[in-house]
């Protein structure tokens, strides 16, 4: 390789966050010819994941990295949420089995082949609600990277809403006895910009259960609640002030 196409590698990897991806869109923008990215993948300086997106040979992947870096060179915004995100904002872990989960919200964005990818420390969990009119999002700083993620109170509704397929009702209760310091005035946005009745509902009947204080600040009225009555699980116990039935283990703990 030669001092020029030496001197190019160096800025491209110094470009790079550390185990993050190079997309190939963004590297074209940036000058790289097909040509070159086969030169350096040959040379033992740039892998392949999949089509179109590269990494540093030898190189852990970060599954934050590549969200972030996908985020940066493509100009997109898909967002870190559910209980990924609420451990983000500093509350416990939500500890599922197995590997670690990354939960990342590609609305409206149709998720890439690369994500799918065994790679990465975490698997990454594409999903997609439609429930919320305009999504609420914050910006966080971790490991020198700016991570577009849910506010927590909006973290919380996209938990409820991936029942049964990634949470249960019991687990994230126990997440929401933790949920002490959330702002009312974030809480109340955020569910009357979800149009999910299930979700509202059964976000309301926790936090009375748990106690917060920020509960008795919620104007309920201005929800967009319903009359209808859910059943959100077979053979549960009916609470008839949210008229959803809820798992009989829930509404007996204590």
């Amino acid at each position: 390789m030669n001092i020029s196409s030496g001197s190019k590698i160096n800025q491209l990897l110094s470009k790079g966050i550390y185990g993050g991806l190079f997309f190939s869109e963004w590297l074209r923008n940036m000058g790289y010819s097909a040509q070159l990215l086969k030169r350096y993948r040959e040379s033992g300086w740039l892998e392949s994941l999949t089509t179109g997106v590269m990494f540093r040979k030898n190189e852990r992947l970060s599954a934050l990295a590549a969200v972030y870096s996908y985020n940066k060179q493509t100009e997109n915004t898909v967002r870190i949420a559910a209980h990924s995100a609420l451990e983000l904002h500093g509350f416990s872990h939500y500890i599922p089995m197995g590997k670690p989960k990354l939960m990342v919200s590609f609305d409206p964005v149709k998720p890439k082949e690369w994500v799918k990818s065994d790679r990465f420390d975490m698997n990454i969990v594409p999903f997609s609600t439609g429930i919320f009119n305009n999504p609420s999002t914050q910006v966080v700083r971790k490991d020198n990277m700016d991570l577009t993620i849910s506010t927590p109170e909006q973290a919380f509704l996209e938990c409820l809403h991936l029942v049964p397929s990634h949470y249960n009702y019991m687990d994230l209760y126990y997440l929401m006895e933790q949920l002490t310091s959330l702002d009312p005035l974030g809480v109340q946005k955020a569910l009357e910009n979800t149009s999910s009745q299930s979700v509202k509902r059964m976000f309301l009947y926790m936090a009375e259960k748990a106690g917060h204080y920020w509960f008795d600040m919620l104007d309920t009225a201005s929800m967009g609640l319903t009359e209808s009555k859910l059943q959100l699980v077979k053979n549960g116990s009916y609470i008839s002030k949210y008229k959803i039935t809820v798992p009989k283990e829930l509404n007996d703990y204590e």
